[in-house]
This record gives C-alpha cells, structure tokens and sequence, in this order.
C-alpha cells in the first residue's frame, strides 16, 4: 500500500534507467524509498516544510505509508517531534493542514506517468547522497528538496561545488547583458560552472557566455523537464542538456507557477558557492534569489 498499489516489479522496472549508475543491484527496500521520494515531489510543493518534516523523521517510504494510511494526527507528532520541544498545538494544525494539501495528490496513475514520462526523456533522479547531489541545497534544512530529477552530464552535477550563481532582471539593459558576458565568461576561465534559472535576459545570457566560453553551466527550472520554460529558450536549454545539467524538484507533467518560481530560486542560491546580482529592478525575482544566499549563508 505504501507504493501506491505499485507492485515491486513495477518498481524495480521504473526506477534504475532514473538513476545516474542503473543501481541494478538495488534492494526492494532502496527501491521503494527511491519511489517514494520521487513520489513525494508531486505530492508537497517545493520547499514544503511540513513535508521535510515527515521524511526526515520517518524516511520517504514511511512518510508515504503515514500519508496513505492516513495516521493520526497524534503518531505523527510523536514521529516528528518525540521530545516535545515543538508547541503540540501548532505543530499539529501544521501536520493536519498538510496532509489535507497531500492527499488530493495521492494518485498512482500519476506517479507512475511521471516516472515514464522521465525515462523516455532520459532523466535521471538524484536524492541526498548521491555524488550528483548538489549538497549546498542540504543547507535549507526542512525546506530542502526531498529529490531533484535532472538531465544532462553526471559531471555537470558535480561541478555545482564550484559555481557562482549569475542571476537578473528579465528586461535587461545592453549594458547588463554585457557585465553578464564579461562575468560569464570570466568565471568560466578560472574554473568556474555558471549556475543560473534560464530565464531571459540575464540568466540566459549567463547560460550562453558559459557556453561559448566552453565552460559548464546549469539551469534550475520551475516545472517538470518535460516542458523547458520559457519555450523561447527551449534551444537554449537543450545546448545545456548537452554540456551541462537542467534541473527541477519537480517532476514531469508539472507546471511552473509564481510560487515554484520563488521556491526555485532557493535551489539557484544554495546550490552554488555564491550568487551575483548583476542588474535588477526594485521588485525583481533576482532580489528573492539573493535573499536565499544572504538567509543561508550569513
């Protein structure tokens, strides 16, 4: 029940093409936390704290099997919060209004096209402690993401523990667009990948320097990789898969919203080693972006 009526068989058949080295030899236990954490990105929206909360204390696979089933209120808060350090009250409406959120999204039919939908486009899963998991993100605590599905060069993944985030406004300037080059391309020659979210303007100038420059850049999208948002840099994003990585908390079939916009923007920060705001407007996203590196790292 806890994989969703999904049969071990199905399981094992799914989930090794998602994986960077197949994991052939995978137990049906590794297995079914596997699905249960790809499971769990389309059940809580990105950043979910409610959620991290479940699965750090029960593991993905019994979070899921406490979802179904439908646990009280009451086990819940001795799984998460044993000690009682947490007001019972609070922490409780938390849980509750939560699992109210969650179930809605409880569908096998749904999971199990989010999992095809990403092995015929070749994704691939990643979740922490693996060697593509970009471990800046485990800074975000209980708003860390609970799996990230990617495409593009294993090698890519890696890089990101040396990477500045170039981030900025949509409607750049010429001479935005130019620091941008420069500092692309700059970082680039000494070493540097180029983490940004593909947006226009900025971030997509960012992402073409480090291509032109011959260096490694990674983009951060807001809904699943089976649809690259924005369609005009569907192009652009396809030359990253290439050379680089595209990721999402996501999973296919997801769209973008404001919402997993700003979440997104939390991964762009953390994941890299510093974030540079190069042009933004008073009420630019970027602002949002660099409000995530200065909340982690200071």
């Amino acid at each position: 029940m806890a994989n969703l009526g999904i049969t071990e068989r199905e399981i094992a058949g799914l989930l090794p093409p998602l994986r960077a080295r197949g994991d052939t030899a995978a137990s049906a236990g590794e297995l079914a936390e596997l699905f249960a954490r790809a499971t769990w990105t389309g059940i809580a929206e990105p950043g979910d704290r409610a959620a991290g909360l479940l699965v750090t204390a029960l593991g993905a696979h019994r979070a899921l099997a406490a979802l179904i089933e439908r646990w009280p209120v009451e086990r819940l808060l001795a799984e998460v919060d044993p000690a009682e350090r947490a007001g019972r009250g609070t922490l409780g409406r938390e849980l509750t209004d939560a699992r109210e959120r969650w179930s809605p999204r409880l569908n096998s039919a749904a999971a199990v096209r989010a999992l095809q939908g990403a092995v015929r486009l070749g994704c691939r899963l990643a979740v922490p402690g693996d060697a593509e998991w970009p471990t800046g993100v485990d800074d975000l605590g209980v708003h860390a993401p609970l799996a990230l599905w990617w495409r593009g060069q294993p090698e890519s993944m890696a890089a990101m523990r040396r990477s500045f985030a170039l981030v900025g406004a949509r409607a750049a300037t010429g001479y935005g667009e130019h620091i941008t080059m420069e500092a692309s391309a700059g970082l680039v020659d000494r070493g540097f990948a180029i983490v940004s979210g593909a947006a226009y303007g900025i971030d997509g100038t960012a992402h073409r320097a480090a291509l032109a420059s011959g260096g490694v850049t990674v983009a951060f999208l807001a809904g699943g990789l089976d649809r690259f948002y924005p369609s005009g840099h569907d192009a652009l994003l396809h030359s990253i898969v290439a050379t680089g990585a595209v990721i999402s908390e996501l999973p296919c079939g997801a769209s973008p919203t404001r919402w997993r916009f700003l979440q997104r923007n939390r991964l762009i920060a953390t994941a890299s080693q510093a974030t540079v705001v190069l042009e933004a407007g008073h009420r630019s996203g970027s602002l949002n972006t660099a409000g995530h590196a200065a909340g982690v790292f200071h």
